[in-house]
């Protein structure tokens, strides 16, 4: 998934899927907590994502299972877009990330985030710099 698209809460708490993520995301993905650089966010995992992810954890002894992993399953969202193709955020996520009206959905590979519009642009501007677009393309073996 990839790029980054401004979009608005509606007074249910639903958000409606981007376009241009609708066939990667599918008729059933998850939403869950997530972080990036120290930022409050969202991460949103396709169902075959979510799937790895759970395989993972199971794999995990009872001691590793324990703790900040487990909250990540404890506070996922299964979600399933309507015809107009929203999906309803739970209060406890929205408030995790600090999401009011105005997010940003951003593609990140195989995921997608979802973020406060205000709390992105300071990530963006952060990590907008020459320095570290060089360690991140670094990592990523370019």
């Amino acid at each position: 998934m990839i790029g980054k698209y401004g979009a608005k809460l509606d007074e249910k708490n639903r958000l409606i899927v981007p376009a241009k993520l609708r066939d990667e995301l599918g008729d059933q993905f998850y939403v869950t907590l997530g972080v990036n650089c120290g930022h409050r966010c969202l991460t949103i995992y396709t169902a075959a994502e979510w799937q790895k992810l759970s395989d993972n954890f199971n794999a995990l002894s009872i001691s590793q299972r324990a703790g900040a992993t487990s909250l990540i399953f404890m506070n996922a969202a299964e979600c399933t877009p309507d015809k107009q193709f929203r999906f309803s955020l739970t209060p406890f996520l929205t408030d995790y990330a600090g999401i009011d009206r105005e997010v940003m959905v951003v593609g990140r590979a195989g995921q997608a985030e979802i973020w406060d519009a205000a709390e992105f642009a300071r990530f963006e501007k952060e990590n907008l710099t020459p320095e570290k677009l060089l360690a991140s393309l670094e990592a990523i073996g370019l």
